[in-house]
């Protein structure tokens, strides 16, 4: 599933090319998807021109004068530049066409994406619960701190509720649990401070290396350039059960948490 990084290395990789460009006509061609298209929707951007291209959580916009169009990636979903004239596929379910004869296209085998138009996105139900994007100041030590305190569910499972900090799904968590020396299966509440200060710090330090990497393909993912990501060649523990540990040489651990595959170090997470 496209995770932070790759929902943000597809919307640096479409923002050059849709922004200030004008939207010609909508081609929908699946309307089910994770929720359906809106009959109406092909009315409400035609015309305009795409002021600027924004994610929020993993969602990404396309910001107008008077609203935006929202895409969630889903599970298998991509975004691709193409010609406008050439042929759509079998999972091609819907093209934004612009005026200079190119299309946004949005592929998605398994069609659990969405798409949809919010006058004010900010107010939108699917936004109105979700905690800071993790690359902002707001995310913080104290803020962290603050929101896990009593909390008895596990580290991993905490830092992955949106409501707590959007865009930590479950690679990026294992990853960034492995670097700040911290066992998934810990108990947010029995965390210091200090402890938790290393944590935030991981979480920022994976997340920036996977944009810089172009995501991480493990199996649907892909760049808007067509491209793979190659932030997997630099995972530490996710995926790598029984393998050798980085530091120590300890084979890497796998448990179920919260219905999720979890990697560890037994010797180097504690």
């Amino acid at each position: 599933m496209p995770e932070l990084p790759e929902v943000e290395t597809t919307k640096n990789g479409i923002s050059p090319w849709v922004t200030g460009n004008r939207i010609e006509k909508l081609i929908i061609r699946v309307s089910k998807l994770r929720w359906m298209i809106e009959s109406d929707i092909k009315k409400k951007p035609l015309g305009k021109v795409v002021q600027s291209v924004k994610r929020r959580a993993k969602y990404i916009l396309l910001e107008m004068d008077h609203g935006s169009a929202i895409i969630h990636l889903g599970m298998s979903g991509s975004l691709r530049i193409i010609k406008s004239d050439e042929p759509p596929m079998k999972h091609d379910h819907f093209d934004i066409v612009f005026k200079n004869g190119i299309s946004l296209r949005y592929r998605d085998p398994r069609k659990f994406g969405a798409f949809f138009w919010s006058h004010n996105p900010s107010s939108h139900r699917l936004f109105q619960k979700l905690g800071p994007e993790p690359l902002c100041d707001e995310f913080s030590e104290k803020y962290l701190w603050e929101k896990s305190r009593k909390r008895k569910v596990t580290i991993k499972q905490f830092i992955m509720n949106s409501q707590v900090v959007v865009g930590v799904g479950n690679i990026y968590a294992s990853e960034s649990l492995f670097l700040a020396g911290i066992r998934p299966s810990i108990k947010t509440g029995r965390l210091s401070r200090k402890r938790m200060k290393k944590l935030v710090e991981a979480i920022k330090k994976i997340l920036i290396q996977a944009i810089k990497s172009g995501g991480t393909t493990l199996q649907d993912f892909y760049m808007s350039d067509g491209n793979p990501g190659y932030f997997k060649q630099k995972l530490k523990v996710y995926g790598r059960e029984k393998e050798p540990c980085v530091k120590c040489g300890e084979p890497i651990s796998i448990r179920i948490l919260g219905q999720r595959s979890t990697f560890y170090c037994r010797i180097c997470q504690i």
